[in-house]
């Protein structure tokens, strides 16, 4: 079948997208494929991009505090987006590339203040008008993030578990505040706002008391979530983590800590790609997870040692993952990009990852009906081999005819598009 491709009536020539397409869905017809049904599937299953891709995880308080919280940021590619304006046109750019109709992800500290200094148990919708606006405009929905890092009273790493009641309470009411934001997007926009709500604390080194952090923490985010908000306007999730720089030892907000609280307090539980062990995939939890919860929240990213969050590819881990989604429901798993690399072109990073993920869902959403079909008659080696069979099957050509219909370049050439804005704008940036 795939010999076809390079020839028609007209002599050798590359097929044109529709030319591909129409011999792949053949190909996939013979196995019980409905090609036009997981187009119309990978159509509707949205992407959060995340804004702090763009700028290196600056935002645009000018708090001065250091990124800390075991995040860093390696590189320094030419171009970064400065102020909101830029961040907003560079995520223009980068959606122009991608098919589909997408989210983006907000950090509390990517808020306009007008050059005041606002703290952060201070935000307010306000903050966000021209973030939302900008999302109406461009049919998108948006997602939002407390900004529990790179702020003075988290210096010590320790934020919503802290010893000091004061801390405490300026970072239950920066969630508070958080969550009324994403109430106030989800509202404006008609489409439920997922507040995530991620924090750095824990110990270098071995702690003498780890109950005790735990407690204060759960008691904490009790409070946080005391206020009833409708679920058509925010869906509140909260995210673990193995270990982090400056927390190695013992990471007080744990994979089992946020398990048991997500089940307990029915909240969305976040499981992140880079927040386990380097040889760990969260695919295996997915299923798990969604036994007693009715939807989660998944952050994509690609850790090579640790939580590096290198930009998405496609890899096994990957391909894993989408087809877990796809196998459970895709509209029970919130999808969100969460890496940030300042050695490539940020626009490209977006772009590559993005695509990356879509292509994993495609290739999942084309899975041969005979593949399950031969796991249920306890028939291992067809399941096998058909699996391996697979791989080679022309999903490319589906991938390329998705967008061309969807109006997005295919194949590699969206990179000269880039590029050009890279010479045109970016390179104009001091």
């Amino acid at each position: 079948m795939l010999a076809a491709f390079t020839v028609t009536a007209m002599g050798s020539r590359k097929p044109s997208p529709s030319d591909a397409f129409r011999l792949a869905r053949e190909c996939y017809a013979t196995l019980g494929v409905d090609v036009d049904a997981a187009l119309k599937a990978l159509a509707g299953i949205p992407i959060s991009l995340q804004c702090w891709q763009g700028d290196d995880v600056g935002g645009f308080e000018r708090q001065g505090g250091e990124l800390g919280g075991g995040l860093a940021v390696t590189g320094n590619y030419p171009g970064k987006a400065r102020t909101p304006d830029e961040l907003r046109a560079d995520l223009e750019k980068a959606l122009s590339l991608i098919p589909g109709r997408h989210r983006v992800n907000l950090h509390a500290m990517y808020g306009e203040f007008g050059g005041q200094r606002v703290d952060r148990d201070e935000i307010e919708p306000a903050h966000f008008k021209n973030w939302i606006a900008w999302a109406k405009a461009n049919r998108l929905g948006l997602d939002f993030n407390p900004t529990c890092f790179a702020h003075p009273q988290a210096a010590d790493g320790f934020t919503l578990s802290h010893r000091e009641k004061g801390i405490r309470t300026f970072w239950i009411e920066h969630c508070r505040r958080s969550r009324e934001i994403g109430a106030a997007m989800g509202r404006a926009l008609g489409t439920p706002c997922v507040t995530n709500v991620w924090i750095p604390d824990g110990f270098k080194d071995t702690p003498a008391d780890r109950l005790a952090p735990r407690e204060r923490l759960a008691a904490a985010l009790d409070d946080v979530f005391a206020k009833p908000l409708p679920r058509k306007h925010v869906l509140d999730a909260v995210e673990g983590k193995l270990f982090g720089i400056g927390a190695e030892s013992c990471t007080v907000g744990s994979h089992e800590f946020y398990l048991g609280y997500a089940l307990t307090r029915r909240k969305l539980l976040c499981l992140d790609a880079g927040h386990f062990h380097p040889t760990e995939s969260i695919a295996d939890k997915i299923s798990s997870v969604l036994l007693y919860l009715p939807e989660i929240l998944l952050h994509v990213s690609r850790g090579v040692r640790w939580d590096s969050d290198h930009v998405v590819t496609l890899n096994d881990d990957l391909l894993a993952i989408a087809r877990e989604v796809v196998a459970c429901g895709p509209h029970r798993v919130h999808l969100g990009l969460d890496y940030f690399d300042a050695s490539i072109n940020r626009i490209a990073a977006w772009v590559i990852g993005t695509r990356n993920l879509q292509k994993a869902l495609l290739i999942a959403l084309l899975e041969p009906p005979a593949i399950r079909t031969a796991e249920l008659a306890g028939d291992n080696t067809a399941r096998l081999a058909l699996q391996e069979e697979a791989k080679s099957l022309p999903f490319g050509a589906v991938w390329d005819y998705f967008c061309e219909t969807q109006g997005v370049t295919a194949g590699e050439a969206w990179l000269a598009e880039v590029k050009a804005f890279e010479n045109n704008v970016l390179s104009k940036r001091d």
